[in-house]
């Protein structure tokens, strides 16, 4: 199966930019705005820093799109479900903890079936999709 990866630098780098103003606004109208201007700033840093990073990383060049083989693709792929396993299991334990303190678990208990449903409804699909 062939994944499309975006191919253009920019992309990555303006996407966690997005990301950052976004978590400036939540903040701030959370009431935190110093909160915000700082997790802004060091979210911020990180696209510019991934934008500039040198080229002559092979990973850099394929985290930012503009790089990378199919090896690259395949990495991408075991570093992506190893991450959803981490959080996954991280979201039964809190659910676990909650519930052991007589509280009801969300939202744990529903990000936990959010992800078992999704994994389902994934699996059927690039099932039948052949």
């Amino acid at each position: 199966m062939k994944m499309a990866m975006c191919r253009n630098k920019w992309v990555l780098p303006l996407s966690i930019v997005a990301l950052g103003i976004a978590m400036v606004a939540a903040l701030w109208i959370g009431g935190d705005l110093e909160g915000g201007i700082y997790a802004g700033a060091v979210i911020a840093a990180w696209g510019v820093f991934i934008l500039l990073a040198g080229t002559r990383s092979e990973t850099m060049r394929a985290l930012r799109g503009d790089g990378g083989d199919e090896r690259f693709r395949s990495i991408d792929v075991h570093a992506t479900a190893f991450t959803g396993i981490v959080l996954i299991v991280a979201l039964i334990v809190l659910w676990m903890v909650e519930v052991a303190q007589g509280k009801d678990g969300n939202p744990y208990g529903a990000l936990s079936a959010l992800a078992g449903i999704t994994y389902l409804a994934a699996l059927l699909f690039m099932r039948w999709r052949g």
